[in-house]
This record gives structure tokens, C-alpha cells and sequence, in this order.
């Protein structure tokens, strides 16, 4: 009985690491979610990848009628991870709008990827 728990937990733990895997790109949320023209993924910082660090990074995007990232400030995850995340998403284009926006961009990195 408990190895068949202990082998239902395995498989459930491979479950979970593939759709982390399949989600590894960024997602845009909120109220005013912007349609994106130009996205950059984020570089996997080395450090990072060498100490198995992953997670979920949150930044909040303010972007600019024209289209073009005004700030972004990091709201969560880990601190090796946030520059690279943040870095990215400054180079992002969106499509214009009339008024300014903010948005929340989800980054997810995996080690196992």
C-alpha cells in the first residue's frame, strides 16, 4: 500500500515538472492585459542553473501608449532569477494603445529545462 502511494507521488511529481516545462514562457494577466507584438524570453542566469535554482518570477509592467515598456519593478521570486527576468521584459513591445497600462508578466524557470 505505501509503495503504491510513494509511486502514484513520483508520478504525480513528473506530471507537475512537465507543465512546468510546457509553461516555460512568460504570461501577461490583469485587467488591461495588452496584446504583445515583441517578446524576449529571459536568459537562464548560469548561477541559477548551476545551484538548481527555479520558480516563478512576478513583474509589473507599466507600458506606455506607443507600446514600449515604461518601468518594470520586480513583485516576487527568487533574487537570482529577478534581473534576468526584469531585463527581458524591458525589451518587450506591445501593441499601442490609448492610454497607458500596467500589467503582471509571469516568468517561470525550471532547471530541469
Amino acid at each position: 500500500m505505501l509503495k503504491t502511494i510513494a509511486r502514484w507521488v513520483g508520478i504525480g511529481l513528473i506530471a507537475v515538472l512537465a507543465v512546468m516545462v510546457a509553461a516555460q514562457t512568460a504570461t501577461a494577466q490583469g485587467e488591461a492585459a495588452r496584446k504583445i507584438k515583441t517578446k524576449i524570453a529571459p536568459v537562464y542566469p548560469d548561477l541559477a542553473k548551476r545551484m538548481n535554482v527555479g520558480g516563478t518570477v512576478k513583474v509589473q509592467v507599466t507600458v506606455a501608449p506607443n507600446g514600449t515598456v515604461k518601468t518594470a519593478k520586480a513583485l516576487g521570486g527568487h533574487p537570482l532569477l529577478i534581473e534576468s527576468a526584469v531585463d527581458a521584459v524591458k525589451k518587450w513591445k506591445y501593441e499601442p494603445e490609448k492610454d497607458e497600462t500596467t500589467v503582471i508578466v509571469l516568468f517561470n524557470f525550471n532547471p530541469a529545462s
